[in-house]
């Protein structure tokens, strides 16, 4: 079932300042997927959302209603279902692509599997049964993308031929070693089409540059469980980590150096720590630069305007499991968040202008919330105070409870929450 937001729980602070504030408001929830969801991604147009599962598929939805569009399934595995698909982009469009709509994912066997959408066509695919792959990226011109995994190398594939032309694994003598344990985010450089940058359960930051073929310096600190490193055109790399404290990291490209923590908690509700799993930075190159996070523990994703001192836009909360993974389309106007509860949810980016009629969020298709979709909150922050967005004003007062709580039950805290996580750990 699909269901489109047009009815809130709405509760606003007055607000002096006549300048745009960043906002968040509940576009589409997708709630009908059979499994949960790893990764997530944008269409380059904006039109189309992909979402890799647990059971292995790849559905694809239409963003203005949420409605499936297309599914993308190779044949069950020999254990008699399809292994989770763990990371997927969209192959850049460029001047020299011939064939759109095409995107590129990672599977939990090994394998990398280039489909065209709209036919429903595997066009390729590199297997390695030795191997699980987790983290995946493609260069900025798509001429070529990396992968990483359970054996700790970073290969990287010319597009057109799907060769292999790199398998980094190693370091360069006592600077750095390489990756020694799983990788689970990779990152080309903006703007640089020789150097990558990698995050993973071995608490670095790799560097790595293909014209020597391995790791040239290592940054110490980030423990990175998901899709959870990215880098902007200012040369900041964003790291989110699954441990309670500074789990979201600012570090400057150059010198390696941290140059800030961004605190989770800075509005009145305070929540129980976050154990992240997916980070990003804002693509626009126009506008102000957001920065998303979510993960489990608190179930919970925050947008903060970074172009603001890192200010708190808004949170999504009262999740009945964790996020696993999120994503900005490429214009600003909208981002997903999915994961454990199997529920996709697309939100609008908004300015709002503090007392200007009209602007209060954009117009979204109204649709009935019959039956109700399990409830979350979006808890937004102005420069004055909070308000609360309930998605269906059901239960608002249990989410802001919800939110507040530092008692809530601390299960999750012991240990990975993603199924795909306890498989890695089960398989060791």
């Amino acid at each position: 079932m699909v269901y489109s937001a047009n009815a809130y729980y709405v509760c606003v602070l007055h607000c002096c300042r006549l300048e745009p504030i960043k906002r968040l408001a509940p576009s589409v929830t997708i709630s009908d997927c059979p499994s949960e969801v790893f990764c997530t991604r944008f269409s380059p147009d904006g039109r189309l959302l992909a979402a890799g599962c647990g059971d292995g598929a790849i559905r694809v939805f239409n963003v203005h209603d949420g409605k499936l569009s297309y599914t993308l399934m190779q044949p069950q595995s020999s254990y008699g279902f399809g292994l989770p698909c763990t990371a997927i982009r969209f192959r850049p469009l460029t001047s020299a692509t011939k064939t759109k709509n095409v995107l590129l994912a990672t599977n939990s066997n090994g394998s990398v599997e280039h489909w065209h959408i709209t036919s429903g066509k595997c066009l390729n695919a590199i297997s390695n049964n030795q191997n699980q792959l987790y983290a995946l990226d493609y260069r900025a011109d798509g001429a070529m993308f990396a992968t990483g995994g359970k054996d700790h190398a970073i290969r990287v594939y010319d597009e057109a031929t799907k060769a292999e032309v790199a398998c980094m694994d190693g370091g360069h003598g006592s600077l750095t070693a390489g990756h020694s344990n799983r990788v689970f985010s990779i990152k080309f450089v903006p703007e640089d089409d020789n150097t990558l940058v990698t995050g993973g359960w071995d608490n670095t930051l790799q560097i790595w540059d293909l014209r020597v073929g391995h790791s040239v310096r290592g940054i110490y600190g980030p423990h990175v469980a998901g899709d959870a490193v990215d880098m902007n055109m200012r040369g900041e790399i964003l790291t989110g980590s699954w441990r309670p404290e500074n789990p979201l990291e600012i570090w400057d490209f150059g010198s390696g150096k941290r140059l800030l923590t961004v605190p989770w908690n800075q509005s009145a509700l305070r929540s129980e720590p976050c154990f992240i799993y997916a980070a990003q930075f804002s693509k626009s190159k126009t506008g102000q630069q957001l920065i998303a996070a979510g993960g489990s523990g608190s179930n919970e994703a925050k947008v903060f305007n970074h172009d603001s001192n890192n200010r708190l836009v808004g949170t999504i909360a009262g999740l009945s499991r964790g996020v696993f993974s999120l994503d900005f389309a490429a214009f600003n106007d909208k981002m997903v968040v999915a994961g454990a509860d199997a529920a996709i949810r697309i939100i609008d980016i908004y300015d709002h202008i503090p007392g200007e009629k009209g602007r209060e969020r954009p117009t979204t298709p109204s649709i009935r919330f019959d039956p109700p979709v399990p409830c979350f909150a979006l808890v937004c922050c102005s420069n004055t105070g909070v308000y609360c967005r309930d998605r269906n004003a059901l239960m608002p007062n249990e989410s802001l409870t919800r939110l507040a709580s530092p008692t809530a039950s601390t299960e999750m805290l012991k240990g990975p929450s993603s199924p795909l996580h306890k498989m890695a750990v089960d398989d060791d």
